[in-house]
């Protein structure tokens, strides 16, 4: 029921498409995501040539990671048994073998991809010396070995016995060895190919799918790369610049100038879910000192950076669909910034950043006055992570607290069975953990935690936030930590007074604040607590506090001694004190 229309040209006319015609009006199939059924079609005939109809969009619309619709779970099948086929003994009975499982184009196109990109490894001798190497596809599959031609020949070859049209492209390429900004110049240094299936073009490049190779190219390592199978164009010019610009299958087409300006986007930074960078130049510039990058995600990545090596000179935050940086370089010239990423649903042995984008930060003057703690760790301040850990609704979402008078108040509200715990750092203050912990004090009131931070003088701090289920015997997990900055050299708070563990984290301090006492004064006691029925303030003597509205107050008097205690009566029928504060007296 289908008329076909076959138009014949001699060989130099330009092709127009094939066109098929159906009779019976409305029952045209939708092609499906395997592919059309092309038995029975023998021989490529003439390559078509590339119309309107294969060009996309540049830039890349974030929608598909490929050209055309490819279902991978219905590869699954194939893929394997292209995986056991080990015939060496020529190209076409290694087609011939591999197109028993494959009917459609694709699936054809599907497991030569496979294959090769699991049996040819990179040649790096050949790399090195070309008398050695040989790009013929029958040496390549004889060999198990090439560089990019002969990965290229190859398919190209074993395309067209396959009956696909193929052919090899070849241009620059942003591969191993490559420098951030640098230009090209002579001849095209990469070949890869283009394919011909349910009637558009679309590239691939198989040497990329097959591994990766070293700096000095001395190594190469199988790690397959679905990335490079059928990517969209957008992506693909990315890394790939074709000698004929029209193999872009872009419009507008990007001249070599703008190849060589534009970011350089790892594979795994569009594999990852990533979507953008900003700056969109991969060679920054600091003002003042600083340069800032953002990068945009879609929900749940968790984000690493290095700046020669080291994240110590940044303030990375975490947000909902992405990341900012700040980065303060502290010494002038060329900065390497690398950025890495995970998605926070991989596994717990998948716990690797994959390597997503590179900068150059060129530093003209180095910001002296930004130094961070050495303790700092990034992200810096809360986000959806610390959220998901049960810490919700932060007072302050900044990750930076500045604070005048060296004293600063943070709230959240707390999931469930959460027992926090914190601490407090700075470079060279000679603060031991458990004299830090003293400067910070925890309120429970409810579902509300508030965390007081008094600090011991001037200076750059670290906030730590740790966490745990109550119901949980084990050890408190980092969970974030806030920087928290102070300049005013007069700021010297003395430590909250210690608390024992019958001090109950929903029993609240309000007055003496301060874990040191003036000597020889009458000092006004006021402490919220519950569920006692007697308190004593210990100092020369012992004064009782009397119950009023929830809070226990009293006077005690400081004189000849140098510590005072408060201690509880649980049960007035016991004679059994507990303590549950002490405080220091100053000394004349």
């Amino acid at each position: 029921g289908t008329q076909v229309t076959v138009e014949i040209h001699p060989e130099d006319t330009p092709l127009k498409p094939i066109r098929i015609f159906s009779l019976e009006k409305g029952s045209q199939r939708l092609p499906s995501l395997r592919g059309h059924d092309n038995k029975g079609f023998q021989g490529t005939g003439a390559p078509r040539s590339l119309g309107a109809e294969d060009l996309h969009a540049y830039p890349w619309d974030k929608s598909s990671l490929k050209s055309m619709p490819v279902d991978l779970q219905q590869f699954q099948k194939l893929d394997a048994y292209a995986l056991k086929v080990n015939v060496k003994s020529s190209v076409e009975d290694l087609v011939k073998a591999l197109l028993k499982q494959a009917r459609t184009d694709l699936e054809k196109v599907r497991a030569i991809w496979m294959w090769i990109c699991h049996h040819i490894e990179y040649d790096v001798v050949g790399y090195h010396n070309k008398s050695q190497r040989s790009s013929e596809a029958k040496d390549v599959l004889q060999m198990g070995k090439s560089v990019c031609e002969g990965y290229a020949e190859l398919f190209e070859k074993m395309c067209s016995i396959a009956g696909v049209q193929c052919k090899k492209l070849s241009g620059h390429a942003k591969g191993h060895g490559y420098k951030i900004g640098q230009t090209f110049t002579g001849k095209s240094d990469h070949a890869w190919n283009a394919v011909y299936i349910e009637g558009r073009w679309h590239l691939l490049d198989s040497t990329w799918g097959s591994g990766s190779v070293d700096d000095s190219v001395t190594n190469f390592t199988y790690r397959y790369n679905e990335f490079y199978f059928l990517t969209h164009p957008a992506l693909f010019i990315n890394t790939h610049f074709p000698d004929n610009s029209n193999w872009q299958l872009l419009t507008p087409t990007l001249t070599l100038k703008e190849f060589e300006n534009s970011m350089l986007y790892n594979s795994s930074f569009y594999t990852l879910g990533l979507l953008a960078s900003h700056p969109e130049t991969p060679v920054i510039q600091t003002v003042n000192g600083k340069a800032s990058v953002s990068v945009d995600s879609r929900p749940g990545m968790l984000f690493t950076f290095k700046l020669k090596g080291t994240d110590k000179h940044g303030l990375m935050t975490l947000k909902k669909h992405g990341m900012k940086l700040d980065i303060y370089p502290q010494q002038t010239g060329r900065h390497n910034l690398e950025i890495f990423a995970k998605s926070s649903k991989a596994e717990p042995s998948d716990s690797v950043y994959d390597l997503v984008l590179e900068y150059v930060v060129e530093c003209k003057s180095v910001d002296r006055a930004t130094r961070f703690p050495k303790d700092l760790h990034q992200p810096v301040g809360p986000s959806w992570f610390s959220e998901r850990q049960g810490f919700l609704r932060p007072s302050h979402r900044e990750p930076t607290i500045h604070t005048n008078d060296g004293r600063c108040s943070l709230t959240f509200t707390l999931g469930k069975d959460i027992s926090v715990l914190t601490s407090l750092h700075a470079d060279g203050s000679g603060l031991t953990v458990d004299t830090s912990r003293q400067h910070i004090m925890q309120i429970h009131r409810g579902n509300q935690i508030e965390l007081k931070v008094h600090l011991p003088h001037a200076g750059n701090f670290v906030l730590k936030i740790y966490s745990k289920k109550r119901s949980d015997p084990g050890n408190y997990d980092y969970v974030f930590n806030y920087l928290i900055t102070c300049l005013n050299t007069e700021v010297k708070w003395p430590a909250f007074p210690q608390r024992y563990c019958k001090w109950l984290e929903d029993y609240e301090i309000l007055e003496p604040l301060s874990g040191l006492l003036p000597a020889n004064r009458n000092v006004q006691f006021k402490l919220k607590m519950h569920g006692i029925a007697k308190v004593l303030v210990k100092a020369e003597n012992t004064y009782p506090l009397t119950h009023n509205k929830g809070c226990w107050e009293g006077t005690c008097n400081t004189s000849g001694c140098r510590e005072v205690f408060v201690m509880v009566h649980e049960n007035a029928n016991h004679s059994f004190y507990s303590h549950v504060l002490r405080y220091e007296v100053e000394t004349k």
